[in-house]
């Protein structure tokens, strides 16, 4: 494990986190993290000063130095990058979403298997410590209403609200109902730029379990939070500030007010990264499945996608 070597292949606002928890693991004796790379040589120097790393501006110079990477760089070079470590049998952790189209993830996955490499997705709420606390205690979700806000940001224009941040829930819904799709309404509009920058989605899934999805880059506030009905309980879910509850009745009181029940989740309180870091390596080291598939990134994409589609059909209508 002391001779692993890591490195981060882009190193922007959520890279330089996966460098600095990369430089920690390493410290603690998990792996040796080799470097990080950028096109900005500022940037990848200042981040490899702080960390105790070389730096790099061309990611090919990284090809035969790393065991894994992290690959943290704009969405239209993660096939080109992905598959090039991989086919080399570098194992690849790849931001979310996991590539442009649904092509560009089909050549990930068989790139991966036939070198035998792990490739794993960065759904990063999974780790969320409420979503670790509360997945065992989801039983049959039957209709969820989410809401995902947030200020205009400065990064990850190069894509849409939809792919930038509704792809968090789209995958999360899919993970807790595990039921196909049957029907998808969407509406969506550009405000600031021009993407789509705030949308609303509607997710039937085949069994009759349906989501209401509310997602926008152009809030006063931040929230990140999803409530969901269930048999026998009702769930709040804030990843924002890592809440989870579940609130349900006894059928045996006396009155239906006298059994209401809130079962506040207890938390523990990680850096959903560092879970998702160390996820990636004990998967790689211990030659496991990796806990966020590439299908499932695949799952995700092929979701917005079809959210995306709904939302232009729309548009055309608007004329906007």
């Amino acid at each position: 494990m002391s001779k692993f070597r890591t490195a981060v292949i882009g190193v922007g606002s959520l890279g330089q986190h996966h460098a600095r928890n990369y430089a920690e693991l390493a410290n603690l004796g998990k792996g040796e993290f080799i470097g990080v790379c950028d096109t900005s040589e500022t940037q990848a120097k200042t981040i490899a000063e702080k960390n105790g790393c070389n730096y790099f501006t061309d990611w090919r110079e990284l090809l035969d130095k790393v065991d894994a990477v992290s690959i943290v760089t704009p969405t239209e070079t993660h096939c080109e990058i992905a598959c090039a470590f991989l086919e080399k049998g570098v194992n690849v952790l790849v931001e979310k979403p996991i590539a442009r189209t649904l092509e560009e993830s089909d050549k990930m996955i068989a790139t991966a298997e036939k070198s035998g490499a792990k490739l794993m997705v960065g759904h990063l709420e999974r780790f969320n410590p409420a979503m670790v606390a509360l997945r065992p205690h989801v039983t049959k979700p039957l209709y969820f209403e989410i809401h995902r806000v947030s200020p205009f940001p400065n990064r990850s224009l190069d894509v849409d609200v939809v792919l930038d941040v509704m792809i968090h829930d789209l995958d999360a819904i899919q993970w807790l109902v595990n039921e196909k799709v049957s029907e998808i309404r969407a509406v969506g509009i550009p405000v600031i730029s021009d993407k789509v920058d705030a949308a609303n989605a509607r997710i039937e899934f085949e069994n009759g379990a349906v989501a209401n999805i509310t997602a926008s880059r152009i809030g006063t506030e931040k929230i990140r939070k999803t409530r969901f009905y269930q048999t026998n309980s009702y769930v709040v879910l804030d990843y924002a500030t890592k809440f989870a509850s579940l609130t349900s009745l006894n059928p045996e009181a006396a009155h239906p007010l006298l059994g209401i029940k809130i079962n506040r989740l207890e938390i523990v309180d990680i850096e959903p990264l560092r879970a998702e870091l160390e996820a990636f390596l004990d998967c790689v080291i211990e030659d496991k499945t990796p806990p966020i598939t590439a299908e499932d990134g695949r799952k995700a994409l092929s979701l917005a996608l079809g959210v995306l589609d709904k939302i232009e059909t729309h548009r055309s209508r608007l004329n906007v």
